[in-house]
């Protein structure tokens, strides 16, 4: 199954973290609302840092999403994985197996994010196997 939809993101500064010498990880926190078939609130928590070359780094983080994915009430948590190589990004978002809760229990997927003029959508692939 797919559900595809925009979602608004609020991003609030957590500090950064020092590692020694001299490196340093940012640490955020960003408010989402989705909308569409999957009408949710989500919480994520991210851990990015940048390399000495411009154009590469990386982040992790992980985010509780609560809400209603095609008239399906409950929670789940994904994973999100991304990698900056000297300007070209990837990015790999998945549901954490059996972290769904209620009418989500069994949940499985993946979420790819698009960014077009400021505005955040996303394409989520998913299934809802036995629990």
């Amino acid at each position: 199954m797919q559900a595809k939809g925009e979602f608004d993101v609020k991003r609030i500064p957590q500090g950064s973290l020092d590692m020694g010498d001299g490196v340093e990880i940012g640490h955020m926190r960003f408010d989402k609302q989705f909308h569409g078939p999957l009408e949710a609130t989500s919480v994520v928590h991210m851990l990015a840092a940048m390399s000495p070359v411009e154009g590469s780094g990386a982040y992790v983080a992980l985010e509780r999403v609560v809400g209603t994915l095609d008239g399906r009430a409950g929670s789940f948590l994904a994973q999100h994985n991304g990698i900056l190589d000297r300007g070209t990004p990837s990015l790999n978002l998945t549901v954490v197996p059996d972290t769904g809760t209620d009418a989500l229990t069994g949940l499985r997927g993946r979420i790819a994010i698009d960014i077009v003029d400021g505005k955040h959508f996303y394409t989520f692939d998913y299934e809802l196997g036995d629990a």
